[in-house]
This record gives C-alpha cells, structure tokens and sequence, in this order.
C-alpha cells in the first residue's frame, strides 16, 4: 500500500476507475489506444506525456492498469466556486499532487514527492513541457524528469496523446464527444547515466531524448524553446512604439 496517498484517497481512485467514471469515459470516448503493452507490470515507471488538454491527466491513467499519481498546477486546487470545489475534489480525491509553478524550489516540492512514488514501485505521470501546449506543437521538454529517472532508476515510457486538444480545447470546460487516440512508445532505460546524476547536459541529453520519442510518437511538430515562456510572450506582448511626433499621456 503506497504511503505517498491516504488509503481513502486509494479507494476512491479505483472506485472512479472502474465503477464510476472509468466505463462512462470508455463508451462516451471509445479510445484508440496502442502500445499500453510498453507499461511494465511491476517497478516504477514514468509515463512521459505531451501536454494538449486538460483531460491529458484523465484519460491517461484510465488507460493503465496501474495506478498512476501525476502533478497538477496549484491553481487548480483553489478555484472558486461551484466549478473550482469541484475541480479540486477530483483533484484531491484521485491523488493528484499539486505543483506551484513559479519557480524551481516550488516545483521541487512535487518532484520529491514522485520521487517517493517511484521508489514505492508507482507509476508517476508528468508533463516534460510543464504547462499546455499554446498552439498543439510539441515544445522543449524541462529537466525534472530526467532528474527523476536518474535518481529513482525508473524506465521512462513516452505517451503521446494525439487528439485531446480538440476534444477539450483549453478553456473549455465541456469536452467534445469524439474518439480519443493514444499513442504508448517502448520504455526508456537510462541506467547507464546512473553515475552522472545532478550532471546538467546529461539531464538535458535525457530529456531531449524523451521529447524526441514524443515528437515520432506524436506526429505534432517540434519548437525548440519553453512552453511556458511563449505563453508569457502571447499573454504580454511587447508595447508597441508611438507614432512619430506622438505625445504619450500623462500619468501612463
């Protein structure tokens, strides 16, 4: 019994599994899935996902026989309202592990705590690219799970999943009924990087790795920079100068 997760929150995850959500999601979504053969039955494992949808942490664990124990951005735990208490119970209820995103230390946090679901003989899900893609296109994956798999041993298994961005769409809260497709890619064994853990390039030659199988599995194309940071870049984007001779108003 994993002591990472309280035993209730255990019931209630194989009870949404198998009794609750789990056959509506099958018949409502029918999913395509292929090589879920690649998930090892025993010993840990990091299931290495691209990151489209919101219902990326919903429809991967379902598709595991395993139990499987991902992060999740902190804000998801303290929305507001009907919808917020009810996002942060499924969150709560299903083991999901908060992660506050603004800055390394922060983040460090929920990688210990993957880290002790991995040395349990779990599986921990995790995004490489830290946050959503904003167009689809697969981005440059962060060093976390490499530190993970360098110091749990874990095998690294790719999941790409191919269509969730239209079925939930980011901002939306009702998904599209349509046939869920996923993609699981052989295991990643980096034991032989087990000398050169907190070695900055071998993280990076780790992950690269792992984003690369992402981008076959995927079929989506690769950009070579942080997710995270071309979302500030859209969400911000740079003032723009003031015609010749223009006079900027006071007090701006």
């Amino acid at each position: 019994m994993s002591r990472v997760v309280p035993e209730r929150t255990l019931v209630f995850y194989w009870l949404l599994k198998y009794v609750v959500l789990g056959p509506l999601l099958r018949v409502l979504f029918r999913p395509d899935v292929r090589g879920r053969e690649n998930v090892p039955d025993s010993g840990p494992v990091i299931l290495a996902c691209n990151h489209l949808s919101f219902s990326d942490s919903i429809f991967t664990p379902l598709m595991v026989g395993r139990r499987v124990t991902f992060v999740a951005k902190a804000e998801y735990f303290t929305g507001k309202g009907l919808k917020g208490r009810l996002m942060r119970q499924f969150f709560l209820s299903t083991g999901t592990i908060p992660v506050d995103r603004s800055g390394g230390r922060a983040a460090q946090a929920a990688l210990d705590t993957l880290l002790r679901v991995l040395r349990e003989g779990g599986i921990a899900g995790i995004y490489p690219e830290g946050t959503r893609s904003p167009d689809g296109r697969l981005y440059r994956g962060k060093t976390g799970v490499a530190r993970l798999a360098l110091e749990s041993g874990a095998k690294v298994v790719p999941v790409a999943l191919l269509n969730t961005d239209e079925i939930q769409p980011t901002g939306t809260f009702v998904p599209t009924i349509k046939r869920v497709r996923m993609r699981f890619g052989h295991p990643l064994d980096f034991s032989r990087y087990a000398d050169a853990q907190g070695d900055r390039f071998v993280e990076r030659a780790i992950t690269d790795e792992i984003m690369y199988e992402l981008m076959v599995l995927s079929g989506r194309d690769y950009v070579d920079v942080y997710a995270s940071s071309l979302k500030t870049s859209i969400e911000a984007p740079t003032p723009q100068p003031s015609p010749r001779g223009a006079v900027e108003p006071e007090g701006r």
